[in-house]
């Protein structure tokens, strides 16, 4: 087995890699999940923003 060789099982096992991360992400039970993660910017939380905001911008 020459670096020829190792170079195209590399090639072949990165391609199917790749198509069962295209299956995954196309797959219909995936969807729901999906559509939550697009709407999380979305959502109006404060939480996040419980930050003291100083008066005079300057902090002591």
């Amino acid at each position: 087995m020459d670096l020829s060789d190792l170079r195209t099982i590399v090639t072949a096992l990165s391609f199917i890699a790749f198509l069962c991360v295209v299956i995954w992400a196309c797959n219909s039970k995936q969807k729901p999940r999906f559509d939550e993660a697009a709407n999380l910017p979305f959502i109006d939380d404060d939480e996040g923003l419980k930050t003291p905001r100083s008066s005079g911008g300057v902090h002591e």
